[in-house]
C-alpha cells in the first residue's frame, strides 16, 4: 500500500481548488524547467492533492509553450499517485453537448512542436500507450461526476491539435467523419505520454465548450460563447474533484492496469551506455528502475 496524492491540473477556466485544508502554494524544481507555476498542496477530506495550473495563474502559456515536461516532473517529486487532467475542449458529436463532461479514454496525436519524452540520446525508452489513460482512475471520475449532477460521458478520442488557432471547417470535418474523433482539445498531449513515462496513472476530463465548427447550426467556434460556458464548467469541474478523495482513499494498491509499472521493461540503452546526465535528470521520473 502506498499514500495517494492526487494531482490536478486545471486548464483553462480552473485555477484552484475549492476547500483545501493547509492550502499553501508551493514551488518545486524540476531539471526539466520551470513548471507552468508554483503548486497549490493540501488535503481534501484526508487525501492528499496537489493542483497544478496548466497554463499558470493569468493564463501565460499557450498550448504549445506550456512545460509539460516539467510539470509532470514537479507532481512526480511531490509524491503525486494520480494524475486527473481537466481541460477545455470542443466536440464532434451531437450529444456531446456544450456544458457536457467526457472521461476520454483515446488520443490521436497531432501536436508537432513540443518535447514528447523524457527519454532521449543517452537512455533509450519505449512505453505503451495503447491505452493511455487509467481505467480505474476513470471510472472515479465518471463517478464522481455523476454524483455531482454532471451530464458525464464514459469514453470518446481526444484529437489533440497543436493550435493556438482552432479548427478549419475542412479540418474539423475530417477529425469528426472520417478519423471518428470525439472531442478536440490542444493539451492533453504530450501530456498521457509523459505521465505514462513518470509511471503515473492518468485520467482525463474534457469539458466541453462547443461543437468546433462543423456543426451547421453552430458555425465556427465563437470565443465569446465559450468563455460563458467555461466559467459554467469551471464551478462543475471543481465539484466532481471534490467528489475523487472518498473514491480513492487516502491509501492504493498497485494500480490494476499497469500503470505504475510502466517503465518495467521499457529502457533499451545498456547500462554502461547511459548518460550520467541525462540519467540525473530522470531521477524522480524513473528512478524506480533506474535504482
Amino acid at each position: 500500500m502506498t499514500e495517494t496524492m492526487i494531482g490536478v491540473i486545471g486548464g483553462s477556466g480552473i485555477y484552484d481548488i475549492d476547500g483545501l485544508e493547509g492550502a499553501e502554494w508551493v514551488d518545486v524544481a524540476s531539471p526539466w524547467g520551470t513548471p507552468s507555476d508554483q503548486i497549490l498542496t493540501g488535503s481534501l477530506n484526508g487525501v492528499k492533492m496537489a493542483f497544478l495550473p496548466r497554463h499558470g495563474r493569468g493564463h501565460v502559456h499557450s498550448p504549445t509553450t506550456v512545460p509539460y515536461r516539467a510539470n509532470i516532473d514537479a507532481l512526480k517529486r511531490l509524491g503525486v499517485t494520480d494524475v486527473i487532467s481537466v481541460s477545455a475542449c470542443g466536440s464532434f458529436r451531437e450529444e456531446y453537448a456544450p456544458g457536457h463532461f467526457v472521461v476520454v479514454d483515446q488520443f490521436i496525436d497531432r501536436t508537432f512542436a513540443r518535447e514528447k519524452s523524457f527519454f532521449g540520446t543517452g537512455c533509450v525508452a519505449h512505453v505503451s500507450v495503447a491505452h493511455p489513460t487509467c481505467p480505474r482512475l476513470g471510472d472515479a471520475c465518471y463517478d464522481a461526476g455523476k454524483a455531482a449532477g454532471i451530464t458525464i460521458h464514459k469514453g470518446g478520442t481526444y484529437l489533440a491539435m497543436e493550435g493556438p488557432q482552432f479548427s478549419t471547417l475542412a479540418e474539423s470535418k475530417m477529425y469528426r467523419e472520417s478519423w471518428g474523433c470525439d472531442v478536440i482539445g490542444m493539451t492533453n498531449m504530450p501530456e498521457a505520454k509523459l505521465a505514462r513515462e513518470a509511471e503515473l496513472c492518468y485520467a482525463s476530463i474534457a469539458m466541453v465548450t462547443d461543437y468546433d465548427s462543423w456543426h451547421p447550426d453552430h458555425g465556427e467556434v465563437d470565443v465569446n460563447e465559450i468563455i460563458k460556458t467555461l466559467m459554467g464548467n469551471s464551478e462543475k469541474g471543481r465539484a466532481l474533484v471534490k467528489g475523487l478523495p472518498e473514491r480513492l482513499g487516502a491509501e492504493r494498491e498497485d494500480c490494476p492496469h499497469g500503470c505504475d509499472r510502466a517503465l518495467e521493461f521499457a529502457i533499451m540503452t545498456a547500462p554502461e551506455k547511459r548518460d550520467p546526465a541525462l540519467l540525473a535528470k530522470l531521477d524522480a521520473v524513473a528512478g524506480r528502475v533506474l535504482g
